[in-house]
């Protein structure tokens, strides 16, 4: 896998009702999530953007997942260069390691941990000598920013800057009492932004992901119709895109990207 190390290149939705998360992401942003799995032994289903990529797949979750804490949420994937060195650095670092590094067959290797706020995803190496474009700053159906509402923005921006290499360049005042919003810099780019919990009453904890459609009006009426909720937006945002904030119908917060008016 050719991404540096530090910069996210893969997005999973865990979901209860994979049928109601397909037809409501499908409309919503223009994927077409399959309807089987592509993983041998597992039930885990691919997200495809418009231009024949892959922005993530999808997996139900089973009733253990459940029974052992499992809920509906995005997750992502950081791209390191060593798996098993990264998840010792985060455990050394006050992170957790929910599920030890682990091979995948075909794929790579990854681990499933926790920042020390609690916050959970994924650290990987692929075994392809492709580049993963599910990371794309303007693309279409893919993820174009990484926003993070952590209770202790200073800590979790150390640990990331730490583990991963992250810069943090510059910063917007918000209103009132609100923070800062630090933007994050990984390898050279700018992938999204960290603010303090609380900041937003639609900002729950934790990693949120946002996501380009071709229509924001559009894709606030498919949230709608689908049973979700539209907390916040449609409302420009710095550089002229439009967004919103969401949730889907089983709950599961994210962002949608449009272009401006």
């Amino acid at each position: 896998m050719a991404n540096p190390h530090g910069t996210p290149i893969w997005y999973e939705l865990l979901t209860t009702d994979a049928s109601v998360s397909k037809s409501f992401y499908d409309d919503v942003i223009g994927w077409t999530i399959a309807t089987e799995s592509s993983a041998p032994g597992m039930d885990y289903r691919m997200i495809a953007t418009r231009d024949g990529g892959f922005v993530g797949g999808m997996m139900p979750l089973t009733e253990a997942m459940r029974t052992g804490g499992a809920r509906p949420t995005w997750l992502f994937y950081i791209a390191v260069d060593d798996v098993d060195g990264a998840a010792d650095l985060i455990a050394k670092k006050g992170g957790a390691i929910h599920v030890p590094p682990f091979d995948i067959p075909g794929a790579g290797r990854a681990a499933m941990v926790a920042d020390p706020q609690g916050n959970p995803f994924y650290v990987m190496r692929g075994s392809s000598d492709q580049t993963s474009t599910a990371w794309d700053r303007t693309g279409m159906g893919k993820c174009n920013w990484n926003e993070l509402a952590t209770i202790d923005q200073a800590a979790g921006n150390a640990f990331y800057a730490d583990v991963f290499g992250w810069k943090y360049p510059d910063k917007m005042t918000m209103p009132g009492d609100m923070g800062d919003y630090v933007f994050v810099d990984a390898a050279g780019q700018t992938i999204g932004a960290t603010m303090k919990a609380g900041a937003q009453p639609e900002a729950p904890k934790g990693w949120r992901f946002y996501f380009r459609a071709p229509d924001i009006e559009a894709a606030a009426d498919a949230v709608r119709r689908n049973g979700g909720t539209v907390l916040a937006g449609p409302m420009e945002v710095p550089g002229g895109d439009r967004i919103i904030v969401a949730s889907d119908p089983q709950g599961v917060n994210f962002g949608v990207v449009g272009p401006g008016t």
